[in-house]
């Protein structure tokens, strides 16, 4: 028989305090996420289990939202802006460079672990777009040259 992983007592913990919550697959796949970095492929026939829902369902919530990773992410989490109001002032430019800057594309994580690359489709910065948040910073009128600066800072962090 195969030995559980490291990571199923923290899932099974983290299972039981949130499975009798009204609505409780979010709630269960955030505190997942949150706690591994991602929702691996173990969590998912365990939340089944606990939830009476079938292992479709469950990866059906994983797979539609975009919050959720099935893989772990960058240290640091870079969103650009897509919608309609930051791609009138740039955003589309921008996002062709921060792809070319970090040399992976939207929905993907840099070889060294350092940065994911996400598409957002507002931040509530319309008048000041393109706008850009990194991990949970807000950043306003950003052009290339400007998120290289903010890649660098966010890098220096590390």
């Amino acid at each position: 028989m195969k030995n559980p992983s490291p990571h199923t007592e923290v899932l099974q913990r983290i299972i039981s305090e949130h499975r009798e919550m009204p609505g409780a697959l979010l709630p269960i796949l955030h505190a997942i996420q949150h706690a591994a970095g991602c929702i691996p492929a173990e969590a998912v026939p365990l939340i089944a289990e606990a939830l009476n829902l079938s292992r479709a369902e469950v990866h059906g919530v994983i797979s539609y939202y975009p919050d959720f990773r099935q893989q772990p992410g960058g240290r640091h989490v870079v969103r650009i802006c897509c919608a309609e109001a930051c791609q009138a002032v740039g955003a589309e430019a921008l996002g062709r460079h921060a792809r070319a800057a970090l040399d992976c594309g939207f929905k993907q994580t840099t070889a060294d672990m350092a940065f994911s690359l996400e598409p957002v489709y507002c931040l509530g910065q319309c008048a000041v777009g393109p706008a850009v948040m990194i991990d949970d910073k807000l950043h306003a009128r950003v052009t290339p040259e400007g998120l290289d600066i903010l890649l660098g800072k966010a890098r220096e962090a590390q």
